[in-house]
């Protein structure tokens, strides 16, 4: 099983900053993909950023040149760096954790997700 504990939502103003870290632990694959994801009310869940074990990054449109995804493969944990946030980032942000054993199976977990609330 594994186990994903998300920090560093929280409230702040526009073109303030925010870092939410996750921290998986349980039985990681050696080939994964760690990421971020956001739901706003009434509104899908989308991805923001996600980046794999080989370290190759995606970024939503919306973020790209604001947000910045890292990862510590050691800790099993995965940051998103928040900066010129924007009303329009308010949303409850989801971990989430593809551990892939193959092109064909992979296995998904969600952590219980942090709310970030930009003021305008």
């Amino acid at each position: 099983q594994v186990h994903l504990v998300e920090s560093g939502g929280g409230l702040v103003q526009a073109g303030g900053s925010l870092r939410l870290s996750c921290a998986a632990s349980g039985f990681i694959f050696s080939s994964n993909v760690m990421g971020w994801y956001r739901q706003a009310p009434g509104q899908q869940r989308d991805v923001v950023a996600e980046m794999t074990s080989g370290g190759m990054t995606n970024y939503a449109d919306s973020v790209k040149g604001r947000f910045t995804i890292s990862r510590d493969n050691a800790k099993n944990t995965v940051y998103l760096q928040m900066n010129s946030l924007k009303p329009d980032d308010t949303a409850v942000y989801y971990c989430k954790l593809k551990n892939i054993q193959s092109t064909a199976l992979s296995y998904i977990y969600w952590g219980q997700g942090t709310q970030v609330t930009v003021s305008s």
